[in-house]
């Protein structure tokens, strides 16, 4: 069955932390329609304001109903700093966690699932710029500094603007196999380096630092 997969977006969100993952699953929608079912945008207004002022029309609210969402990405940008204070976006996240499939968050983005409380004692990832900030609203997660992209399935995280595309990819990759992914980077014209065929080690630490219990800060 076709999975349903939702883009949450708000004022201030950053462009690629949300287009880059669209494309991604659109393009391989189009090819697979039995994959994806078509990306749904989501807010709490029929419009917002992205970065650098794109207005966006979004196709749902929050307030209807999501019980067949499979999947949520929450991307990221400056408008998480406000987001991350919402209390009623950051409930609805949390009420509509034991329903879905996966999460996937982008950047900055992953500051909301940490007010929820969706990635207590996870590696995460983040922005590289934004560690400290997002690292306050994940006071029970650690940092890993050296991959573009986390895989605690069912749960995503990635680094900033274009690691969500590659994220993207990546669970494409995953879940679809290799000839789906492949069709979607040639569509794409991307430069996709396979994380099967150049493995990144990790090198900051990460791996252990759970363990150890030494957070990042």
């Amino acid at each position: 069955m076709a999975l349903n997969l939702g883009i949450l977006v708000f004022d201030e969100v950053e462009v690629l932390d949300f287009s880059g993952p669209f494309e991604v699953f659109s393009v391989t929608s189009n090819n697979h329609p039995e994959f994806f079912n078509r990306v749904k945008l989501i807010a709490e207004t029929p419009t917002i304001s992205a970065r650098g002022g794109m207005r966006v029309q979004v196709d749902h609210l929050i307030d209807e109903d999501f019980s067949n969402l499979d999947i949520l990405l929450v991307p990221g940008g400056f408008g998480t700093v406000e987001a991350a204070k919402n209390e009623k976006l950051i409930n609805w996240i949390k009420q509509l966690r034991p329903s879905l499939k996966y999460i996937i968050s982008v950047c900055t983005g992953v500051s909301l699932l940490g007010k929820a409380g969706l990635v207590d004692g996870m590696v995460i990832t983040t922005h590289h710029m934004r560690y400290k900030e997002v690292g306050e609203d994940c006071p029970n997660s650690w940092f890993c500094t050296c991959r573009r992209f986390l895989d605690n399935d069912p749960t995503y995280t990635s680094g900033g603007v274009s690691a969500g595309i590659d994220l993207s990819l990546y669970f494409v990759k995953k879940h679809f196999g290799k000839e789906v992914v492949e069709e979607t980077v040639k569509y794409m014209e991307y430069n996709w380096t396979d994380p099967d065929v150049s493995p990144c080690a990790c090198t900051c630490g990460a791996e252990v630092c759970q363990a150890n219990q030494t957070k990042q800060s």
